[in-house]
């Protein structure tokens, strides 16, 4: 039976059909080990980990290790691979995660997306809170759909000049979503590999359920360089929740970039104080224990039209800022 050696140095040089170059050349071959009884256990990366692709791929290891070079067996396990080819551009993908629900975290991802557009960014949007999808409805599109690129791939539906990907495209809004962790996966699998973004695109913002499930780990596996940003309230119930959600991120090797602390007070129109309602403090614990920058506090509003704040409006100015600070600290 062949060495350890020998077997890496042959699963290297399988070809990403998808790079169409080597694993050595793409950094592809993430894991591999040999059990006591001679069963490889191996973890790769692809460009493309769709459901077809990688059953293809899997049929090409599998004849090699077995079949060519002895093993007697093989577990093989894929990742989406975050390598670039030379030349190509790369999309920065920014979670924006919550450890409750009720803190606002579709509008921050909705206005960040948006505030983003403005200053000359190429954004799309992944609403992967699927049990409680609501981009489609802050961007006023409820009732789009995706269309064909090819037999595996569709355009996601455009609106302000963002890309959005939801499940309120294939479900009738009035019908409750009851899906096992699976379904969710596949859906979740559909959306990052079936989706043919625009070529320029520079940041897809995830909108994440609460929590740290399955959708958390899915995530890792189809974009395993997430940026996150954990948001939260003032309100120390929402603080402690949220400071969870952000430990569980950087436990699964996303790096957590910042908080945002939302309806941090109400601007009062009357003598223009700022009472804070929901208590105070919270985006700051939380940003210190994290060790990360508090990004921004944002008062409880409404924009004079629509669900989206414009550039000149109270709150469209401290989400201009945080469309700043937010690209000066990952470019």
């Amino acid at each position: 039976m062949t060495n350890y050696d020998e077997l890496k140095k042959h699963l290297e040089k399988l070809i990403d059909p998808g790079y169409n170059l080597p694993l050595k050349k793409t950094e592809g071959l993430k894991k591999l080990s040999v059990g006591p009884t001679g069963v490889v256990n191996v973890e790769i990366a692809l460009k493309d980990i769709s459901t077809e692709s990688q059953k293809e791929f899997k049929l090409v290891v599998t004849k090699l290790v077995k079949l060519e070079l002895g093993f007697p067996g093989i577990k093989i396990s894929f990742v989406k691979n975050p390598f670039v080819e030379e030349g190509a551009k790369k999309i920065i993908y920014i979670g924006i995660a919550s450890g409750k629900g009720g803190v606002g975290k579709s509008t921050v991802t909705a206005n960040l997306a948006y505030a983003l557009s403005r200053l000359g960014k190429k954004v799309g949007i992944v609403d992967a809170d699927v049990y409680g999808a609501s981009i489609a409805d802050i961007y006023e599109v409820p009732d789009a759909k995706p269309t064909g690129a090819s037999e595996e791939h569709m355009y996601p539906p455009v609106s302000r000049g963002i890309e959005i990907i939801s499940t309120a495209f294939f479900i009738d809004k009035e019908t409750p979503i009851m899906w096992r962790g699976p379904m969710l996966g596949s859906l979740l699998n559909h959306f990052f590999t079936g989706v043919k973004w625009h070529e320029k695109t520079d940041y897809i913002l995830i909108d994440l359920p609460p929590g740290t499930g399955d959708t958390a780990l899915d995530v890792q596996k189809y974009a395993p360089q997430t940026k996150m940003i954990i948001i939260t309230t003032p309100h120390v119930n929402a603080a402690s929740v949220a400071l969870k959600a952000g430990l569980g991120a950087e436990k699964i090797g996303h790096k957590v970039i910042g908080v945002i602390e939302n309806m941090s007070y109400y601007l009062n129109p009357v003598n223009q104080q700022k009472d804070y309602i929901f208590g105070k403090g919270g985006g700051k614990t939380v940003s210190e224990k994290l060790k990360v920058e508090l990004l921004a506090e944002i008062p409880i509003n409404q924009p004079k039209s629509g669900f989206l704040y414009e550039k000149d409006e109270y709150n469209g100015k401290i989400y201009e800022e945080l469309a700043k600070k937010i690209i000066g600290l990952i470019e």
